[in-house]
């Protein structure tokens, strides 16, 4: 039969050997041995993270031709590659938007207990499991031209023309909340479900109606979590690429800046010059995400009172 050591029984045998443990030498140092599972994780994110992205950021700066800014000065020169920044922008940042605003009166609703509410769920979280190719598809023979939508228009006589909402801005839109939403949802419904409810039954006890207690107690609580919310949905719509190219109109009004950098690294075979592009894509996210940050510090940040 085998018994497990005491720690009181490593210790003795630590004092016989005249050697400590290694449980203990480590413990001098400050070094819990439950730290060291993070050593996997670090690996993993320095193999496909930070390696790939500091070996992209020396490759922006080694252009075939010219000097080590090169890169750089082409794209900002360029009108046709400097506005596939405001091109995404007018994109990406709507369609966060949107999904971040739908989502909150809904988890507002849904953070109870109900009959069907694991249904509900289910049903609108659905679009996630799709992906961006069947998504597509479904807004082609939705709302394309000879679509469902459209049909239905023309039979009642409501419009002469089939509507064009798909191969422009618009179809790249839809797809984006559409594959965005459930996402949105489900953060915030998480964040609504760590709010005590006790404080907004304290607030109507003293007469407080819906309206203000949302107003005054679960939305000041809430804005922390919607800005992460926010800055994970505009990450998710600014790197658009697959619908921008099944659902848009890939080199006229949906052509994105993960487009420019695709079309430079994979068509012209310039990767210098790719890699330039999503550095500067880079940037450009976490320029928002920083300005949703700072925002975020200015609000209220203490406890929730619950298990958010």
């Amino acid at each position: 039969m085998t018994v497990a050591a005491t720690p009181e029984a490593t210790a003795a045998i630590a004092a016989r050997t005249g050697r400590p443990s290694l449980r203990h030498r480590l413990a001098e140092r400050g070094i819990d041995r439950v730290l060291l599972l993070l050593v996997p994780g670090v690996l993993f994110l320095v193999l496909l993270f930070v390696y790939p992205f500091l070996y992209g950021l020396q490759l922006s700066f080694a252009p075939e031709q010219g000097g080590p800014l090169s890169n750089y000065q082409t794209f900002f020169s360029d009108p046709y590659l400097r506005d596939t920044i405001a091109t995404t922008m007018w994109i990406g940042l709507p369609a966060a938007l949107i999904n971040v605003l739908a989502s909150v009166p809904i988890a507002y609703q849904m953070r109870g207990r109900f009959r069907g509410k694991r249904t509900l769920t289910t049903l609108l979280v659905v679009p996630i499991t799709l992906g961006t190719v069947l998504t597509a598809e479904g807004l082609i023979q939705y709302v394309g031209p000879s679509g469902w939508v459209n049909k239905f228009l023309r039979d009642f006589g409501l419009v002469d023309q089939p509507l064009i909402l798909i191969h422009n801005y618009w179809g790249v839109f839809f797809s984006l909340v559409i594959t965005g939403f459930p996402f949105a949802f489900l953060l915030v419904l998480s964040y609504l479900s760590g709010i005590d409810p006790t404080l907004e039954q304290a607030a109507a006890s003293m007469g407080a109606g819906w309206r203000q207690r949302f107003r005054y107690v679960t939305l000041p609580l809430l804005a922390p979590g919607l800005a992460i919310t926010f800055c994970l949905s505009f990450v998710l719509a600014f790197s658009v690429f697959p619908s921008a190219n099944l659902v848009g109109d890939p080199s006229g009004s949906t052509r994105v800046i993960a487009i420019a950098a695709f079309h430079a690294a994979f068509e012209q075979y310039d990767y210098s010059m790719g890699s330039a592009i999503a550095m500067i894509m880079g940037a450009v996210m976490l320029a928002v995400i920083a300005l949703v940050l700072g925002w975020r510090s200015t609000l209220y940040r203490g406890a929730t009172g619950g298990k958010g």
